[in-house]
């Protein structure tokens, strides 16, 4: 395969993988990087900024949506889409072809699902390729093939249709950062969504994978604004995401993730917490697993907005041991501030709740905590939460005892 002929921007390339950004994201130290690049820094335990070797006083990345707006624009308008411009990077009409034989009824199903291997390299090496790819009409014709066909719940999906939806699902998020979104909305169609829903609760674990990334991105987008409304009324599709939190595969990631993209919508959240969503987030932060995802821990977060949520929270009696053991895990503060914040939201309005949050140990949590070199923003949360603690000592000082390190003045 030849190089690449466009040149990439100085500033369009992640300083972690040089590649071109997919998904920009911007530290405390004002650095960008690809999420997906940077995630795999802190997982290797490193807590600095990889450009400017500074500590990090808060490991929080922010999406870099206008560097993301400009790369998509770049990639539309830096070759403009004319006959000698597709003459010069598809001298021999490959990617034409490559369109027809997805098209075309007559290719055989092991010409299409080459076709689409061939796709997804081209799509992950080929900055050139991708473009022309998108101005093709390949994202829309990967949203037709992968929902366009007809499936009823009764009926079994052979091999074949699964092997063709799972390439097609990947090609599809691959060229997804850099198309118009609103192609999504064809999903709103009864007969798309249906299908869309036979894949998500029949479908192989990367299928499920491709499907929670699709709902994270429609959920994220103000162009699918109404999608993500239908979406998160489904109560079919939230009962299959909370399904994978109770599962423990490798799905259950993503389906995390997709949950709280939905929640970003308060319309969202009373159907997520009425399917089971939170009991679902609290049992996975209370597995055995030694690092908790944090982003599970946000989503708690944000659902304890909702007065339904603590009231559920309050009900469940794995909720206050499970986000008191969150408060501090040596070398990882990821999830620290928002167990903090959820612990803070329901011992506000009970005393019962800080009973309980002291008798699980949350005292001495937060004082190594404070100790540790979390960001300020999590020491201040503690702080407050101690504070309102402190209120239950003068009631009963035998609360506080030697063992959370503490001696009431």
């Amino acid at each position: 395969m030849k190089e690449d002929p466009m040149t990439i921007p100085h500033l369009f390339r992640c300083p972690i993988s040089l590649d071109l950004f997919t998904d920009p994201v911007t530290l405390c130290t004002g650095q960008t990087y690809d999420r997906s690049s940077i995630e795999k820094w802190f997982s290797a335990g490193n807590l600095t900024c990889p450009v400017t070797m500074q500590r990090l006083h808060d490991p929080s990345v922010v999406p870099n949506h206008t560097l993301r707006h400009l790369i998509d624009q770049w990639i539309r308008m830096e070759n403009p889409f004319d006959p000698d411009y597709l003459q010069a990077i598809d001298p021999d009409l490959s990617l034409a072809t490559m369109k027809h034989n997805l098209e075309s009824q007559d290719a055989s199903f092991a010409t299409k699902l080459e076709t689409l291997r061939k796709i997804r390299i081209l799509s992950e090496e080929l900055v050139s390729k991708r473009s022309c790819l998108i101005q093709l009409g390949f994202f829309e014709l990967l949203l037709r093939l992968s929902f366009g066909i007809s499936c009823h719940v009764e009926a079994k999906l052979s091999e074949e249709i699964l092997q063709f939806a799972e390439e097609s699902l990947i090609c599809l998020l691959k060229l997804l950062p850099f198309s118009e979104l609103g192609s999504l909305n064809m999903l709103k169609e009864d007969s798309n969504l249906a299908s869309f829903l036979v894949y998500f609760h029949r479908g192989t674990t990367k299928i499920k994978m491709s499907l929670c990334n699709l709902v994270e991105a429609i959920a994220s987008s103000s162009e699918t604004k109404d999608l993500s409304a239908v979406l998160g009324q489904n109560r079919s599709l939230l009962q299959g995401l909370v399904l994978l939190l109770h599962q423990k595969s490798e799905a259950s990631e993503a389906g995390i993730k997709a949950i709280l993209a939905l929640c970003s919508s308060e319309v969202n959240r009373d159907n997520v917490i009425r399917e089971g969503g939170l009991d679902g987030l609290i049992m996975y932060i209370s597995s055995a697993n030694p690092r908790p995802s944090p982003i599970a821990l946000a989503a708690i977060e944000v659902l304890l907005g909702q007065d339904s949520a603590k009231e559920a929270v309050i009900n469940n009696p794995n909720a206050v041991i499970s986000l008191v053991k969150n408060v501090f895990r040596v070398s990882d503060h990821q999830g620290s501030e928002s167990a903090v914040s959820s612990l803070l939201i329901i011992c506000y309005d009970s005393l019962r709740v800080r009973e309980d949050v002291i008798c699980a140990g949350v005292l001495t949590q937060l004082l190594l905590l404070l100790q540790s070199q979390c960001s300020c923003r999590t020491k201040k949360k503690a702080r407050v939460l101690l504070k309102l603690l402190r209120s239950m000592w003068g009631e009963d000082p035998s609360i506080c005892k030697l063992q959370y390190g503490l001696v009431d003045a």
